[in-house]
């Protein structure tokens, strides 16, 4: 028998570690294969995730911006229904926190309307907002606007040029790369445009603009006093019809014909006579009345009869006056600025803004006219005499803003748009719209957490 040769035996183990390597190399490419479609679908599937999550933050943000137009439409029905005669009654069917609107909820960010607001809340109100509580821009005296927080005299007499059309000062925007308007402001927002003015000097401390001073605003202002800026104090919107809503105009105070109808049906014939001479309606003389305030203090009238008739009321022919601030709802601010601005000093103006503010706390049913204005002060305050001769005054209001915020199903899709309503018209009417969205969460803490633990604030 032929032994056979070693050389065989050597090319038989060769060919079986040849296999052997082919078949580990097949298993790598296969594992690598493997961990290449395992990596594929990870990576589509993440996709897929942050697509689905994409979809559903938009989904939401859909349902909040119809939830703000659902939320607009209530805030029409409730001027329609509530507000008569320039007054904004005040109802529980009228609710303006955590509004359910379908998978969606809305909030109405409001101020607080009484209390002095140096010290602001630690969260927000809910609420409509009083344009008529502020300084109009476009008809308030520069001594007036000078005395509002944050306001400087450049800045004062640089709203003055800009709103004017024969303005003295003719204040130079070239360098800035367009020119003054010299026309009335349309917007708030239009002061940004007035030269010298700074986001800080708008702004203040509430950055975004909710009126509270949250964690974040605390930080950047820790170490001095809580300021919200001028957006807080003025308007461009504030005026009040001449007319009623059929049409017909008021009464004017120094017309003796339309005064003597209105006096004779309120108080009969005898006593219109009487007040007719009181208010210096004698022989063919008639008096220079400016304003329902100086009517009310020539008068004699007790303030329950002024009231019979104040709404009835006008000044001058024109179909609007504009610019009066309402005392039922200005903040301390406002009312010291429009005091210290008819000349009364600044202590003077100060004390009488926080005695008014605390009278109509504790008299809210009995602030309808501007009576209360006296009775709350007095008549020899210097205050009163200052303001007789000024249609600075009113107890009405047809301009409210709703600042409306919003939130889709499960507190996502954040979004917040900010509503001017006119009435003056007879029906409310959106006159101005703007979307707040980018200044970020205005709801405050409670709300947040609220929503992150899934319960209703």
């Amino acid at each position: 028998m032929t032994p056979i040769p070693l050389i065989h035996s050597k090319d038989s183990h060769r060919g079986q570690q040849r296999k052997s390597a082919q078949r580990g190399s097949v298993l790598i490419l296969v594992l690598w294969m493997s961990i290449g479609l395992v990596s594929i679908a990870l990576y589509f599937a993440d996709a897929m995730s942050l697509e689905l999550r994409a979809a559903d933050n938009r989904t939401s943000g859909l349902a909040a911006e119809h939830a703000i137009e659902g939320a607009a439409r209530y805030v029409s029905w409730a001027l329609t229904t509530l507000s008569t005669n320039g007054v904004m009654t005040t109802n529980s069917l009228f609710r303006c926190e955590d509004i359910a609107i379908g998978s969606a909820r809305a909030w109405i960010i409001g101020r607080q309307p009484l209390a002095n607001r140096s010290s602001p809340p630690s969260q927000p109100v809910f609420g409509l907002v009083d344009e008529a509580s502020k300084l109009n821009l476009n008809c308030s005296y520069t001594n007036v606007l000078l005395c509002l927080p944050s306001m400087s005299g450049d800045l004062a007499e640089g709203i003055l040029d800009w709103r004017s059309t024969n303005s003295a000062l003719m204040l130079n925007y070239e360098s800035l790369g367009y020119f003054s308007k010299h026309g009335p402001f349309e917007s708030v927002d239009e002061l940004r445009l007035i030269r010298g003015m700074t986001l800080p000097d708008l702004d203040g401390d509430d950055l975004n603009r909710n009126g509270v001073q949250d964690s974040v605003e605390k930080t950047l202002a820790a170490g001095r006093t809580y300021s919200p800026g001028l957006l807080e104090y003025v308007t461009v919107y504030s005026r009040e019809p001449n007319f009623h809503a059929d049409g017909t105009t008021l009464t004017n105070i120094n017309s003796r014909t339309e005064l003597q109808g209105l006096l004779e049906e309120a108080f009969g014939s005898s006593r219109a006579t009487q007040l007719l001479n009181q208010l210096g309606f004698r022989g063919g003389s008639t008096p220079n009345l400016r304003s329902p305030l100086q009517f009310y203090l020539n008068s004699g009238l007790s303030s329950d009869d002024f009231e019979k008739i104040a709404s009835e009321l006008g000044v001058t022919t024109n179909s609007f006056s504009y610019g009066r601030v309402n005392i039922n709802s200005a903040p301390e601010p406002v009312l010291t600025a429009l005091f210290m601005g008819a000349g009364v000093n600044e202590q003077t103006a100060l004390s009488a803004s926080e005695t008014l503010i605390e009278y109509r706390q504790r008299n809210l049913t009995s602030i309808g006219s501007i009576a209360w204005f006296v009775t709350a002060l007095g008549l020899s305050h210097p205050v009163v005499t200052a303001l007789a001769g000024r249609d600075w005054l009113t107890t009405r209001s047809f301009q409210y803003s709703a600042d409306i915020a919003a939130v889709g199903p499960f507190g996502r899709g954040y979004r917040r748009v900010h509503f001017v309503f006119d009435l003056s018209d007879g029906s409310p009417k959106i006159i101005h719209r703007q979307d707040l969205s980018h200044l970020g969460w205005a709801l405050g803490d409670t709300v947040r957490e609220s929503l992150l633990v899934g319960t209703s604030p």
